[in-house]
């Protein structure tokens, strides 16, 4: 078969095509910690010799949120030597930059900026493991955007609705719309799917004429009602579909046949989880692209750590194996050892042919123990492989197959969940774990204000993301929310009717769950921007100022000078005749003189340039408290006026913290929307080509073929 490229380099482009690489992954580990950057090393490399025109990532480049400055360092690094040089880049972006790159400082693709020598571009999304978070919503690959080594694209934080508008690319008679979007929970993005409210904008001109490549980090296997985004929720006009987020390798192109286009899964880099998906050989891939046409070259990873998996059931040998023999378990012992040692020998001749594979391979056997067995000690059992093998302590997986009764369908089979195959990526979630804790427990530990959803969210944040705040905020919150809505149903005072007007808001915010979600959004931003005035304060406080805090509230009451203000007040200085500056004062702010000498005039001028008043927290009521305060209010009509105002006052804040930077952007791409949004459905002819280096990957034989029907 001929390849596509055949015709002519300046027609076609060459895109390396890499998800997961999950840089940092087990980095303190003294045998796997430099795992990441060595196959990192090895795909930037491929990608050098090559000659590719970009290297595109679908993902999780990182396996930290805050990655350390080790996987930090390391990256820039890589990137630095392989991505920079004096080779040109061949194609041009016709689309508008401040649209694709609008939440950089640099909205302009790296390569056309004229302090920077960029010879190979990465352009890249962010996934769930690296994705924009804290105060600023920031993330990792914002510091490579900024340092000019990387392209984030695909980024959205609308939470109402997505337009994806394209970075177009331009190529000899080759042009590539290159749609992106970075992960986001796939139960809100699953519900804006079924609601319409992700649009993927297209080229005015020439429609059909582009290839349309597009780059997603969700779920792709069903782990739930929602969670999930099925493949029929893409727009058909779509030609190829980058799927990161998933693990097993299916790089090789897969054909929709009911939206007509084609998916191709790559899989991770790196081994993550000790589960069979993991165990296929990883490749990246070397994705050719002319006119309709395109090409999928599967590149294998040499440096990946071999991963060799093995399921055992003790109660499928009753030939070996009798439960009622009191040395059964020596017996099983023996032949999990025999198990592995044929696993290792298996290892070594793979490694016999490829140098630059790392020694010692991954090992895991997974026995079944049900039928009334017992499982032997691993600590035991791991001692005899501990200078062969690369997880010695993790070898065996004793679990037990229980039948599971019939259950309610909302409820979480967790005996699945485990079991399930891991071609299918099934991975526990925080969430899932909390709402199922609260469902199943006793009626006096079962939640009576919060939701069960909203307890999952805040306890995610807190997991995932060190939102430490996350928890407290989420409970502060909604107990405001309480309070407010007793004051205004203006509930009598007797705590069996309190409860049950508390039982009713608590279910009502149940059934809606977008306004729970924004409850949760509203209490995350909250906790971002208390971490972030915290921070602030520590890093405009010295040891010193600390010290005078405290010094200053013992002696509150003695100081002569009661009449100043406690924010300018000076304390008593070290010796007399002398006040060291910033001696008394309640509260510090960044840039605060700590030594300030001078008349008193000129200090209390440069403290009101320097310093903020903090305002002393409210203590918390009680739903009883807030009830007895409600009956003070000498109308009824002021507190349900308050009650509107403020909620009022909470959205504008919640828009104003987070989402000002998106919202410019998303009226730049509402604006275009209605002239360059194309209805797929009036698309005639697809006519994208599929073609492989190998048979088995070649879905198509003649162009003929490869043609796509009428819709």
């Amino acid at each position: 078969m001929s390849r596509i490229n055949s015709g002519g380099e300046e027609d076609t482009f060459k895109i390396l095509v890499a998800t997961d690489i999950h840089l940092g992954y087990l980095e303190k580990d003294p045998v796997r910690g430099n795992d990441t950057f060595v196959t990192f090393d090895e795909i930037l490399r491929h990608a050098q010799q090559k000659e590719v025109d970009f290297i595109l990532l679908g993902g999780d480049l990182f396996h930290e949120n805050k990655p350390s400055r080790k996987t930090l360092h390391t990256c820039v690094e890589l990137l630095r030597k392989y991505c920079m040089g004096d080779h040109p880049v061949q194609f041009e972006i016709l689309s508008d930059q401040s649209v694709n790159f609008g939440f950089s400082k640099f909205p302009w693709v790296n390569y056309q900026d004229g302090n920077l020598n960029i010879s190979i571009p990465v352009f890249s999304i962010h996934g769930n493991h690296d994705d924009p978070t804290g105060a600023d919503a920031l993330c990792a690959l914002d510091i490579l955007s900024s340092a000019g080594l990387l392209n984030h694209f695909g980024r959205s934080s609308s939470v109402e609705k997505i337009d994806i508008s394209p970075i177009l690319l331009h190529k000899g008679s080759t042009k590539i719309a290159l749609y992106g979007l970075g992960s986001i929970p796939d139960e809100r993005l699953y519900r804006m799917f079924v609601n319409k409210q992700v649009t993927m904008l297209r080229p005015k001109e020439d429609e059909d004429n582009w290839f349309n490549l597009f780059v997603i980090h969700q779920n792709r296997s069903k782990h739930g009602a929602t969670n999930y985004i099925p493949e029929q929720f893409l727009d058909d006009f779509i030609d190829l579909v980058i799927w990161g987020h998933e693990h097993e390798c299916k790089i090789a192109p897969t054909r929709n046949e009911q939206q007509l286009f084609y998916v191709s899964q790559p899989g991770s880099s790196v081994v993550t989880s000790l589960s069979p998906g993991e165990a296929i050989k990883k490749h990246i891939g070397l994705l050719h692209i002319k006119g309709k046409k395109m090409n999928m070259e599967k590149i294998p990873l040499e440096t990946v750590r071999s991963f060799y998996i093995e399921d055992i059931v003790l109660a499928d040998h009753p030939d070996i194996f009798n439960p009622d023999n009191p040395k059964v378990t020596q017996a099983v012992q023996v032949f999990c050892m025999e198990k592995v040692e044929t696993l290792l020998d298996n290892a070594e001749r793979e490694r016999l042919g490829n140098p630059r594979q790392p020694e010692k391979p991954l090992i895991r056997l997974r026995v079944d123990y049900s039928g009334g067995f017992e499982p032997f000690s691993i600590h035991r059992f791991s001692q005899k492989f501990m200078e062969r093998t690369a997880n010695p302590k993790d070898i065996i997986h004793f679990f037990r197959h229980r039948e599971q009764k019939e259950k309610n369908e909302d409820e979480i089979n967790f005996e699945k969940l485990t079991r399930r195959p891991a071609s299918e990526g099934t991975t526990l979630r925080v969430e899932d774990l909390v709402k199922q804790y609260f469902q199943t427990a006793e009626q006096k530990v079962q939640l009576s204000l919060l939701t069960e959803r909203g307890m999952g969210e805040a306890v995610q944040e807190f997991v995932d993301k060190e939102e430490k705040d996350a928890i407290e905020e989420l409970v502060k919150f909604q107990l405001e929310k309480t309070q407010r809505f007793l004051k205004e149903r203006h509930t009598d005072a007797e705590e069996a009717k309190i409860d049950e007007e508390v039982r009713k808001f608590r279910e009502t915010r149940k059934e809606n769950i977008e306004e729970e979600e924004e409850e949760v959004r509203e209490a995350m931003t909250r906790a971002r921007a208390h971490r972030s005035h915290e921070a602030a304060l520590v890093s405009g406080s010295s040891d010193d100022d600390l010290m005078d805090i405290g010094m200053s509230e013992q002696k509150n009451n003695d100081d002569s000078d009661a009449g100043t203000s406690a924010s300018f007040s000076r304390g008593r200085g070290r010796g007399r005749g002398q006040a060291r500056g910033g001696r008394g004062q309640i509260s510090t702010s960044r840039g605060a003189s700590r030594r300030g000498r001078g008349n008193t005039s000129q200090e209390q001028s440069n403290s009101s340039r320097s310093y903020k008043p903090v305002s002393t927290p409210t203590k918390n009521m009680s739903i009883i408290d807030a009830f007895k305060s409600a009956r003070q209010q000498p109308s009824r009509n002021s507190s349900a006026k308050n009650y509107s105002e403020d909620i009022i006052d909470d959205d504008s804040d919640v828009e104003e913290v987070s989402f000002t930077a998106a919202s410019k952007v998303t009226q730049r791409l509402s604006s275009t929307s209605t002239s360059s949004k194309r209805s797929s459905q009036s698309q005639i002819t697809r006519g994208v080509d599929f073609e492989s280096d190998e048979d088995e990957f070649d879905p198509f034989k003649s162009t003929a073929a490869s043609r796509r029907k009428q819709r």
